[in-house]
């Protein structure tokens, strides 16, 4: 739920400091970031979104503009975030380990075991039914649909016309549809 009319406070407040206000905002944006890193494939999706909103206090001072302006901007910290974490891997050629828990042996808290196999199915359903659609695709579609963010919004975070991104989002939804009316299994 936006944050509506008090955005400006809100905003104002968080350049200063004010706990409150990152509160709101992290409440507020958290969530819809969080599931575009885990759908978009972030090796560590949550650690991803700690550095996303460490650049956005690093830089929220620089910004101006309503509310559909800051997620914007958010989810391009995200977006970018994502392709350093890319190059990042193709320059390692490591093979990252999506629990870095089993490696030290800490433990998590108790989770029923049915929510983790929500989750983890629901995600791995929207990432493979997305692996059938070209990465562009694969862009528009998550920053429109988890992001929530309009068409001349993810044409500035991808640096493309609107026009092609109505072209991606157009073939992306076609393809989504036409491989589970073939009941591709996903």
């Amino acid at each position: 739920m936006p944050i509506g009319p008090s955005f400006d406070g809100v905003l104002a407040a968080a350049q200063t400091g004010a706990a409150w206000a990152w509160e709101v905002l992290y409440r507020e944006f958290s969530g819809p970031v969080l599931g575009y890193l885990r759908t978009r494939g972030a090796a560590d999706p949550e650690n991803a979104l700690g550095e996303v909103f460490l650049q956005v206090a690093k830089n929220i001072k620089t910004f101006s503009g309503d509310e559909a302006g800051f997620r914007s901007w958010v989810f391009m910290i995200a977006h970018h975030r994502l392709i350093d974490e890319r190059r990042s891997r193709r320059r390692r050629s490591e093979t990252f380990i999506a629990d870095a828990a089993a490696l030290d042996g800490a433990t998590e808290p108790a989770r029923a075991a049915e929510d983790d196999a929500v989750e983890d199915l629901t995600v791995e359903d929207i990432r493979r039914l997305l692996s059938t659609l070209s990465p562009d695709q694969q862009d528009v579609l998550t920053l429109r649909i988890i992001g929530g963010l309009t068409v001349p919004e993810i044409a500035h975070i991808l640096g493309k016309r609107p026009g092609a991104v109505k072209a991606l989002q157009r073939r992306g939804l076609d393809k989504l549809r036409k491989n589970l009316g073939k009941g591709v299994p996903f």
